[in-house]
């Protein structure tokens, strides 16, 4: 029996990890290609573009997880309401998504990238990705919305597929449209819009296939359906997006202290680890399937064990993922085709960033734990705030820096006394670890992770 249920979890939780890690990897193929191109400015305009288009395949996977959750509970406790409907609500509100930010891209362009934090030369390249993405938003959201459907029906490795698809359609087009017809950043935005349209045909046809129909929820139904679906979905959106909101976030100060080559820098950092980021919710959402429907069931004992096995996934590719991304560091930004300065950049700073990544594994699936129950409130908290106490924190330096001096030295000197990233910074630089740090790193994951126990074990979530 145990075998059967290892079995279970790796056949839902391994092709989601690489459906994952390839809708991860669509703009960084972008980037890849025009950076080789197009250089730093290029990889710039990319960046500061990024978060746009993460927020459409955000939105999508999002809206689709809500409605797939909801399905798979509803048909664990034998409850009448079908699935058709609740299905069908989905698409209706994705659809009604897919316009709506259609519509905010293309007429309020301007401001996006305002808030975006395009400038200077990077401002008219970024301008010219988003559009193109906005013109594809349907296709992108379509695309992510479906995907969560397929793997609730046991269709797991097809996702993969229709995924995989779309990646491979998305690096031939770039290859084509930016290296071979020279269309710039308009290139690698048409190859990932026709790359996420393949993947949405793909899902299409498998759902027409399993006879999933579509069935017009009554008028007075459809409201009080998106309200539920949206209440839900406001986590795996932000679990998919905060990595971007602390990325736009980022932008704006890096523009005032180091201009185009600093969000270059960083640009190369945040593709890989947003490889990463996307690897374990792959491992989260591969789990929800079997968390929803063992939670509906009331099998307690399986939900814990399911929860268990996706913690030891997650961490196992987070530590694959380390040492890779460690050995790798000094030829990264080479492949992005940033400048020697840049990745040297890259080299120096990526490890400071690898040190978050255990307590980032943890987090990750806890968060999928949460909504795949349906206790969106505590997923909520998990879920923002990284990117609001990034922005309050370099909210704090920049007004300090204003004002005086000293005082950003002095903030500096008293965190470096509680920073476990200094241990990796003296590695990297001088081959050597201080004692004192790694056991501050360690005393502060073990202490992030007790709390979290106690809180599940008091509420009884589990």
């Amino acid at each position: 029996m145990k075998t059967t249920r290892h079995d279970s979890f790796a056949a839902y939780v391994l092709p989601s990890v690489l459906a994952f890690a390839l809708s991860g990897l669509y703009t960084i193929v972008d980037g890849f290609f025009i950076g080789q191109s197009l250089g730093d400015l290029g990889l710039a305009a990319i960046t500061l573009a990024y978060p746009a288009a993460a927020l459409l395949q955000a939105v999508g996977t999002g809206i689709g997880l809500a409605g797939a959750i909801r399905c798979t509970i509803l048909q664990a406790r034998g409850e009448e309401q079908t699935p058709r409907t609740c299905f069908s609500g989905t698409v209706l509100l994705l659809l009604a998504t897919s316009a709506a930010f259609a519509a905010v891209l293309l007429g309020l362009l301007g401001p996006v990238l305002t808030v975006l934090g395009a400038q200077d030369e990077a401002r008219p390249l970024a301008a010219e990705y988003i559009r193109v993405i906005a013109y594809g938003t349907a296709f992108q959201i379509l695309a992510t919305g479906l995907v969560p459907f397929i793997r609730n029906l046991g269709g797991s490795a097809f996702a993969m597929v229709a995924m995989g698809t779309g990646f491979v359609t998305n690096i031939a087009l770039d290859y084509l449209f930016v290296w071979e017809f020279h269309w710039g950043m308009a290139g690698g935005a048409w190859a990932t819009v026709i790359g996420q349209a393949a993947t949405m045909l793909l899902a299409i046809g498998y759902l027409v296939r399993r006879r999933v129909g579509f069935v017009p929820p009554k008028a007075g139904e459809v409201l009080p359906l998106w309200g539920a679906l949206l209440k839900v979905a406001a986590a795996p959106i932000g679990l998919t997006f905060s990595p971007n909101i602390t990325l736009m976030v980022m932008n704006h100060f890096l523009l005032r202290y180091g201009g185009a080559l600093a969000i270059a820098v960083y640009g190369c950092i945040d593709y890989v680890l947003s490889t990463i980021y996307m690897l374990l919710q792959g491992v989260g959402d591969g789990s929800q399937p079997l968390i929803s429907r063992t939670y509906g069931a009331g099998d307690f004992g399986e939900l814990r064990r399911t929860g268990a096995r996706a913690y030891r996934a997650a961490f196992g590719i987070t530590a694959v993922c380390i040492v890779a991304l460690f050995l790798t560091r000094s030829v990264i930004g080479v492949l992005f085709g940033a400048s020697a300065e840049a990745n040297a950049g890259v080299t120096a700073r990526l490890p400071l960033f690898l040190a978050t990544l255990p307590l980032l594994a943890y987090t990750r699936v806890t968060i999928a734990y949460f909504y795949a129950t349906e206790k969106t409130a505590l997923s909520y908290v998990l879920v923002f705030s990284e990117p609001v106490l990034t922005f309050a924190v370099l909210l704090i330096l920049y007004l300090w820096d204003d004002l005086t001096g000293f005082l950003p030295s002095a903030l500096g000197d008293l965190l470096s006394a509680f920073s476990f990233t200094q241990t990796f910074y003296n590695f990297v630089q001088y081959s050597m670890f201080d004692l004192g740090g790694v056991v501050l790193y360690l005393s502060l994951a073990g202490l992030f992770v007790f709390l979290t126990i106690q809180g599940l074990q008091k509420r009884r979530w589990s």
